[in-house]
């Protein structure tokens, strides 16, 4: 069954089956509170809302909780309480009450007593003056890693101050001089004059020395290596690029950075992105900033994830190109970073956007070291965050390291072995396919999204397809996904799919997960749609 999950207090309703709850709450409850309740996370609680209408939150909830659970704690002035279970109990158990209880009368809410953390404010003295780590959420990021030196990033650019008191210690040492000028044809990529500060300040965006005491912060730690294919003026030909490029996935590189473009489309520039992101390096690359003209290349190779640029409000920078290229989006508007020689200055550009996204999946690849350069690229789509923008604006949306880093990916769809043997036969020797009915009005007071959750039916579940069949023109619905039953937000959810229409599809293995959560939202237009769930067991 599918079930639609929309109402005004948050309450879920059932719309194909009858509900169990009678049965399950009729149980009895403790009414006191625990004494001597430990203090710190209580992740064996949850928390229940009553409505302001109840005379007493406690007793509201008192005669709905199983034997073997018991209120600690009550807030009669927020109007909740908490209901603690045996640590040992079955996680469906919890996850039933949640969803049981709030068919009840007079019952809000119902949610997890979820940990809280600090988050990690680097030292860095002029962190106070930046917005972009703060913007793509470094420091939810930064709590977990700020960085692996494992992982390396090329900066294809002007040379990069290699010994800046804020860069110094991230370059890679295993590279002599830190890498190579393609320019001069040399081992030593260092800048050769004071203006020459594109690299330096590209540089520092990525992996500037954060949490060091010195300077501004970066966005990771990995190490980085200095690839000189542009020259002192800015320029730099073709067959300086193309080598660099060959030069940093040899040299091991696990993602490069282009802050460059022009020129139009090359067969040589194309061959030398394929021929990286065979190696395993992920291309990361800025859109270009002819205010709102098409995506320029390298970005606009299949092989490169094309980047935006997002001023500090995250709305759309003038400057930045926009396309069916683009995948994400990132900050550019007055970045703070390094520049020549032992100073920082603020620039501007899809250049300094570019190597916030390449820090980013610096930081992703770092808590999530297994990742091939094609599941990284899907990574940080899905992690990204739909800022409001449309597509051809932020792509997937605007990276987001702390996603990227606490998220754990989705690698079923790679894995060959998923389908053949998900339990006692083969995938999709039971098959269970349903549909719901749904429209979606724009204007002022229409409804911009529909919810709902989906059961799974089969004794071994093992693929899922979800599908949106949306109106055929004027239209424009995103799908949103999530894997345990949750109800998804535009921000909070497992897979996506959006493209410029309403037609939709997500496909996922599954793993004895119990329910789907669905999010049908509106960007665009209105009419109706059909959602429909292919299931296979086996």
């Amino acid at each position: 069954m599918i079930r639609d999950t929309n109402d005004n207090v948050g309450r879920r309703s059932v719309l194909k089956a009858a509900s169990a709850l009678g049965a399950f709450l009729g149980l009895g409850g403790v009414t006191s509170a625990t004494p001597g309740r430990e203090p710190g996370p209580k992740k064996d609680e949850i928390i229940i809302g009553v409505s302001e209408r109840a005379s007493s939150t406690e007793a509201t909830v008192e005669s709905k909780i199983p034997a073997n659970a018991n209120i600690v704690h009550t807030n009669e002035t927020l109007g909740y309480v908490a209901v603690k279970f045996p640590s040992n109990a079955a996680e469906q158990a919890r996850e039933n009450f949640k969803r049981n209880v709030l068919q009840e009368d007079d019952i809000e809410y119902a949610e997890d007593n979820a940990t809280y953390e600090t988050l990690e404010v680097p030292n860095d003295p002029m962190y106070g003056q930046q917005y972009a780590p703060q913007q793509v959420n470094c420091e939810g990021a930064w709590a977990e890693t700020y960085g692996d030196s494992d992982v390396t990033i090329s900066v294809i650019d002007q040379g990069i101050q290699y010994d800046h008191e804020n860069l110094a210690e991230n370059m890679d040492g295993s590279v002599s001089n830190y890498g190579y000028d393609f320019v001069d044809n040399n081992s030593d990529p260092y800048p050769v004059s004071v203006g020459e500060n594109h690299g330096t300040h590209v540089g520092g965006i990525a992996a500037g020395g954060t949490n060091n005491g010195t300077g501004h912060a970066g966005i990771s730690n990995c190490s980085m290596l200095s690839a000189r294919a542009l020259g002192d003026g800015g320029g730099g030909s073709l067959s300086d690029i193309a080598d660099a490029i060959q030069w940093s996935a040899d040299q091991g590189a696990d993602i490069i950075n282009m802050s460059l473009g022009g020129g139009g489309y090359s067969q040589t520039l194309d061959n030398a992105c394929q021929y990286a992101e065979d190696q395993g390096t992920l291309l990361i690359a800025a859109a270009g900033n002819d205010y709102g003209g098409s995506v320029s290349y390298p970005a606009a190779y299949d092989s490169v994830m094309a980047v935006s640029s997002l001023d500090e409000g995250e709305t759309r920078s003038a400057f930045t190109n926009i396309g069916p290229e683009i995948e994400l989006a990132a900050p550019g508007g007055n970045v703070l970073s390094t520049v020549n020689w032992d100073d920082y200055d603020t620039f501007s550009g899809t250049s300094m956007a570019s190597p916030v996204a390449a820090g980013v999946a610096g930081l992703a690849l770092s808590a999530h070291p297994g990742l091939s350069n094609d599941e990284l690229r899907s990574h940080l789509q899905n992690t990204a965050v739909d800022v409001g923008l449309s597509s051809e604006e932020q792509g997937y949306g605007r990276v987001d390291a702390e996603q990227a880093v606490t998220t754990d990916p989705d690698n079923g769809d790679d894995d060959d072995d998923d389908d053949d043997d998900p339990g006692d036969g083969e995938c999709g020797d039971e098959t269970n396919t349903v549909s719901e009915e749904g429209h979606l009005s724009g204007g002022w007071g229409g409804n911009p999204s529909d919810t709902y959750s989906y059961e799974l039916s089969t004794d071994n579940p093992c693929h899922a397809t979800v599908t949106l069949d949306g109106p055929s023109s004027g239209a424009t619905f995103d799908l949103f996904l999530t894997l345990d039953g949750r109800t998804p937000t535009t921000t909070d959810y497992d897979r996506r799919s959006y493209n410029w229409g309403a037609d939709e599809e997500i496909e996922v293995n599954l793993d004895g997960n119990e329910e789907l959560g669905i999010l049908v939202d509106r960007y665009d237009g209105s009419g109706s749609y059909t959602l429909t769930v292919e299931e296979l067991g086996s």
